[in-house]
């Protein structure tokens, strides 16, 4: 069974300066993800990078992902 540290883990190995919080019980989890290397993207393609980060244990490995994508200032604004 995925646990969360495991999650961020993977998505630390593909955006290695993000802070990641995860909640989750195994199959389903939410994601907060900080990080300035989403300034100027739109949530789509925050996503696709967190997405790129998990690679094709997204499809094999988590069952459902939610997650809040937010830059730094974006998350000292929140």
């Amino acid at each position: 069974m995925v646990t969360p540290e495991q999650i961020k883990e993977w998505i630390l190995a593909g955006i290695e300066d993000a802070v990641i919080e995860i909640e989750g019980d195994g199959q389903h989890f939410f994601a907060t993800i900080v990080t300035d290397q989403f300034e100027g993207k739109t949530r789509i393609q925050r996503h696709q990078m967190v997405y790129k980060a998990l690679g094709d244990k997204m499809n094999a490995e988590i069952h459902a992902l939610s997650m809040k994508t937010l830059t730094v200032e974006q998350h000292q604004n929140a």
